[in-house]
């Protein structure tokens, strides 16, 4: 049974009468087993084991040993001891972003654009409707004060890398897009219940950031390219990447 200390303060009771004899305790758990006060051949040889287990870093070991001469003043029946108890916890931040790389892989397929012969040429290769794209992980967050990062690769958006040849008055090559993450968390160094915060890059923007507490939570990562309609799309391939950052402070 795992034994912890409870508290910063431990009441250590030491006894001596002539009728009870000295301590000598050795208690070993490895890995859940425990043997206690090995004694005989068997004994040793499981004691050896347990040894070479913590030599290997498994397991543990308690050893407790007395021995005093006769008392040379008047007895103490109780000692209190106090032992000063710390640790450390590192700072760690966390994303569950999938098994794999293809997780991440985010494809709208086709991006659908106006392609009837009966539409207007003032909406010829338009896009039809916005390009939308949802992310959710149920477990995200940082055990310190932190950072959430959002920034994308280039202000344009989504930008088809080779257009060809185009009139720039009436067709574009690229898709801007707006990126919003939200989650449950605290403001930087509060002490508080979580609420919903967020992190939004607009269309117009290619970063964004903001400061908290320690947090965990379920994150959401919303994409949405609005519909081009000003322009039409030059045909071709659309790219563009966005990198989330959690970053302890």
């Amino acid at each position: 049974m795992k034994k912890i200390l409870s508290g910063a303060v431990a009441a250590i009771a030491l006894i001596a009468t002539p009728a009870v004899a000295q301590t000598n305790q050795v208690h070993y758990n490895v890995a859940g087993l425990q043997l206690t006060n090995p004694t005989g051949f068997l004994g040793a040889i499981a004691q050896a084991g347990a040894e070479l287990a913590i030599a290997g870093g498994v397991g543990t070991r308690y050893t407790a040993f007395a021995d005093a001469p006769s008392d040379s003043e008047t007895a103490t029946p109780t000692v209190n001891v106090v032992f000063s108890l710390s640790g450390t916890v590192n700072r760690d931040c966390s994303f569950y972003a999938g098994n794999n790389a293809s997780a991440r892989n985010i494809d709208f397929g086709v991006i659908g654009v106006r392609t009837g012969n009966n539409e207007n040429v003032n909406s010829a290769f338009e896009m039809v409707g916005p390009a939308v794209a949802d992310i959710d992980t149920l477990t995200a967050g940082c055990n310190t004060n932190n950072v959430v990062e959002i920034n994308k690769n280039d202000i344009r958006g989504l930008v088809n890398l080779n257009p060809g040849g185009y009139d720039t008055d009436e067709f574009q090559a690229n898709i801007p897009y707006q990126v919003t993450a939200s989650w449950t968390g605290v403001a930087l160094n509060a002490q508080t219940t979580g609420t919903l915060q967020s992190v939004n890059v607009p269309t117009t923007g290619n970063a964004a950031s903001k400061q908290q507490g320690a947090w965990r939570s379920n994150m959401d990562i919303s994409i949405v390219a609005p519909a081009v309609t000003n322009k039409g799309l030059v045909a071709g391939s659309y790219t563009g990447t966005t990198t989330l950052t959690l970053r302890a402070l």
